[in-house]
């Protein structure tokens, strides 16, 4: 069980990710994610939920997105909409979500990434969920959008997350689904 703060950060990672073909490139900002990530985020007690692009017209398109939100009209529509649109911080690359936390924490965060192919080397949701619980620090997961994190990406994680793992052979999650699973393995309060 959680005694205090949850030292998990969360990273929805534009750039550098994949295309279908192998590519690395730099995915579209989607309205439907930042919401739904930031709701994730705020029911789960994440801090912060970083959005990584370094597209200038995105990062201006998600001002505008949550600025509506925490700012205007929508801040007196959905005052709880606006609670959760809070926690999105928009930055221009993984180093600087890097830099972000280690200043609040005085130390670097574990870096976790989450991959749905099952032939690699994983760390299992249950120890993840303990390695939360014992307060060992601040961690980082991050969530590529696109076909994935690039291969660069992978290689400066500490750990990756085994599969999530349906009933089905489909496995073809959406970034916000797997976000909310995941969020719900690690940080719910009946595990």
């Amino acid at each position: 069980m959680f005694k205090k703060r949850v030292p998990l950060y969360v990273a929805l990672v534009h750039y550098p990710v994949l295309n279908r073909r192998g590519e690395i490139i730099a995915s579209a900002v989607t309205n439907l994610d930042l919401h739904d990530l930031a709701r994730a985020s705020c029911t789960y007690d994440i801090p912060i939920c970083y959005i990584v692009t370094p597209l200038k017209d995105q990062q201006i398109l998600t001002k505008r997105l949550t600025d509506h939100w925490c700012k205007r009209i929508g801040k007196d529509l959905h005052p709880d909409r606006e609670l959760a649109l809070r926690r999105l911080r928009v930055v221009d690359d993984i180093p600087s979500v890097l830099k972000d936390i280690e200043g609040e924490w005085g130390q670097r965060p574990r870096i976790w990434a989450t991959t749905a192919r099952t032939d690699v080397e994983s760390l299992s949701h249950g120890d993840a969920r303990r390695y939360l619980e014992k307060d060992s620090g601040p961690v980082l997961l991050l969530l590529g959008t696109g076909w994935g994190l690039a291969p660069s990406v992978m290689r400066e994680v500490d750990d990756i997350l085994e599969a999530i793992q349906g009933k089905a052979a489909y496995n073809h999650l959406s970034v916000r689904c797997a976000a909310a699973i995941l969020m719900d393995r690690l940080l719910s309060l009946d595990r």
